[in-house]
């Protein structure tokens, strides 16, 4: 009897453990990670990204601290996962499909471009949200990019500066990291 008890019971862990590799690649659910480990203003923060199925929104938790008290901050994801020369190499917006400067909202968006995060009184903004754009799979994923939060507010390419159609007049990059 105890022989046939632990062949079932192996039979069982087998047969759940093949199971689990069967599992469609579009039933999974993708996770990625961004600690900013380079900042110009000791900034630190981690994000934190989710997608469910490739072709779903992908929640994305942030939580930076060592910001300014109350203020907007441009945050966006850049097409350059390269901490080499700090932020500045971490190139542009990603923008795969070379649109303009615009807010998360928007159709006419780069697929960098997340908005703003806002600080608290003690200087840390946390925010969760879904973006439909933002992918941890296929050509246009995230995954070896870098997010990057600006000193300034972003204004969405809504406010007749110079660089408002590119980068949302966000201002210096205080904070960075890469998306693993």
């Amino acid at each position: 009897m105890k022989a046939t008890l632990t062949l079932f019971i192996v039979a069982i862990c087998v047969s759940v453990g093949t199971a689990s590799l069967m599992v469609p690649s579009f039933l999974r659910t993708a996770k990625a990670t961004c600690d900013l480990t380079f900042s110009k203003a000791n900034v630190t923060g981690t994000i934190h990204l989710i997608q469910k199925q490739p072709n779903a929104p992908t929640e994305i938790l942030v939580e930076v601290k060592g910001l300014a008290p109350n203020t907007f901050h441009g945050f966006h994801i850049h097409a350059v996962g390269n901490l080499t020369g700090g932020c500045d190499s971490t190139g542009p917006h990603f923008n795969p499909l070379n649109k303009t400067h615009g807010a998360p909202f928007d159709d006419e968006r780069h697929f960098g471009d997340l908005g703003n995060i806002v600080s608290d009184a003690n200087g840390v903004a946390r925010k969760r949200f879904s973006d439909k754009l933002v992918t941890l799979s296929g050509p246009n994923s995230v995954i070896g990019r870098a997010f990057v939060v600006h000193e300034g507010r972003d204004d969405y390419g809504q406010g007749g500066f110079a660089d408002s159609k590119t980068t949302g007049h966000a201002g210096a990059r205080i904070a960075c990291g890469i998306i693993v």
